[in-house]
């Protein structure tokens, strides 16, 4: 029978992605068979920036879901779920709902689609999302036998982290007592029970922890009208306008007396061990209220397993090894990375990588603040480290909370075991094949015999 597709509008807080799911129709509550059909990138920025013109955020959804319209057969337009999903830039703003119903209203509208309604996730939903998204791809929770039945693999969950524009997440099964109700989630798929710890630091995404190190530059320099940045490169200077960087409820508790309109010249001065320094005030090291914690206060029970880190984790490192040409395997590894783009000019930059010029400026910061994060934050030593995979899909499938929250949603994930007709199936199989092999064997026993008499 034809497959069926659902459409998920991630609305990240930097950029929005459309993703299109297609899975067999007449598989019920079937595993490892959602796959991502195809995926389009919104242009411009977020949907949270068009909080003062929501029909604009509409707009810019045509392109991609226009394309949807042709991914997406068009009888089966009208039966494909569509579900808009928000995050930590909306979060942001602080507001209910309605604030994403701009763009949802208008692609109700205009699109034969099942509109499913439009939602912020809670940093809770986007951690716990993305690690349900990972392991289902991997087959973590349960797979298909060769005969279609069903088999619940004896392979441990993998933990999740994510890295995006405005905050970061970490996710991971555990047999620790969580000390901080807030941070566990107890779900059970497929008749298995998980305890797992998640936490999303808000503030902490990639364009947050860009705009906190400049807020914290500008205050130790006394807002002059020239301000030196050790992670930027020697060689690059920019002209910002104060409002460019205290337009975010991140930023606004430093906020300068000085006009928003008042811009200061900022020049790289590519240096590693200072940007180290001013990266690392970001974080609070020193306040705790449980028996451990990671940052900010927040409990954290002791990292174990393997791990998968996508989003801006993966870029990150993928810029390390592909453009710097180094490898990541341990802390030290990625420190050391950190340090030499920190004391590379902009002139070689741009040489090596042209194309990404927009960015290039911020490798040394976000380097540096990845390498902070996952050793003094979330404690990874030299021997937990390496379980780390730096990557951005299993498969074909791109890892992030999109997935997980249409499974969800769809109830394509079953609580319980899933139903036993597949297994009597399974066993009609297995006396056939016992059947056959007996049939075989007494065929080969009698040949040989007539064999010996002959």
């Amino acid at each position: 029978s034809p497959p069926q597709y659902g459409i998920v509008l991630d609305a990240g807080s930097s950029h929005t992605a459309v993703f299109i799911y297609k899975w067999p129709a007449d598989k019920e509550n079937d595993t490892g068979v959602v796959s991502e059909h195809s995926m389009c990138d919104v242009e411009g920025p977020g949907i949270s920036s068009y909080s003062s013109n929501p029909p604009a955020a509409g707009t810019s959804l045509v392109h991609c879901l226009n394309q949807a319209l042709k991914d997406v057969p068009k009888e089966k337009h009208a039966g494909t779920p569509l579900y808009l999903g928000a995050t930590a830039g909306m979060r942001l703003l602080k507001r209910g709902p309605s604030g994403s119903a701009g763009s949802g209203g208008s692609v109700k509208k205009t699109y034969p689609f099942d509109f499913r309604g439009a939602k912020i996730l809670s940093g809770e939903e986007e951690g716990v999302f993305g690690w349900v998204t990972a392991n289902y791809l991997l087959e973590n929770f349960i797979k298909r036998g060769w005969l279609g039945e069903w088999i619940q693999p004896q392979k441990k969950t993998l933990g999740a982290m994510d890295f995006g524009g405005a905050s970061t997440q970490i996710t991971f099964e555990t047999g620790d007592a969580i000390e901080d109700p807030r941070n566990e989630v107890m779900l059970k798929l497929y008749g298995q029970a998980y305890k797992v710890y998640t936490h999303s630091f808000l503030c902490y995404g990639r364009d947050q922890v860009l705009k906190r190190l400049l807020a914290k530059l500008l205050q130790a320099e006394s807002y002059q009208a020239t301000v030196s940045h050790p992670c930027w490169p020697r060689g690059y200077r920019k002209s910002l306008s104060l409002s460019s960087i205290y337009n975010s409820p991140c930023t606004e508790k430093e906020r300068p007396s000085l006009a928003l309109n008042t811009t200061i010249t900022v020049v790289g001065t590519g240096n590693g061990s200072l940007c180290a320094l001013h990266a690392s005030k970001l974080f609070d090291f020193t306040t705790c209220s449980f028996s451990r914690c990671s940052f900010d206060g927040i409990f954290q029970p002791e990292v174990s397993g393997n791990f998968i880190a996508f989003s801006a984790f993966f870029y990150t490192v993928d810029f390390i090894q592909t453009v710097m040409g180094r490898t990541v395997r341990l802390p030290s590894d990625l420190k050391d990375a950190a340090e030499t783009i920190c004391a590379t000019s902009w002139g070689e930059l741009l040489q090596k990588a042209p194309e990404l010029e927009k960015r290039l400026s911020d490798y040394c910061a976000v380097s540096m603040f990845v390498y902070l994060l996952t050793t003094k934050g979330y404690n990874f030593d030299n021997h937990s480290f390496p379980n780390i995979a730096f990557q951005k899909k299993a498969g074909e499938t791109s890892i992030g909370w999109a997935l997980g929250y249409m499974l969800n949603l769809t109830n394509m994930i079953p609580a319980e075991k899933p139903s036993s007709h597949r297994s009597m199936l399974y066993n009609y199989w297995v006396m056939l094949i016992l059947l056959f092999v007996a049939a075989g064997l007494t065929s080969l026993a009698t040949a040989v015999c007539l064999l010996r008499r002959s």
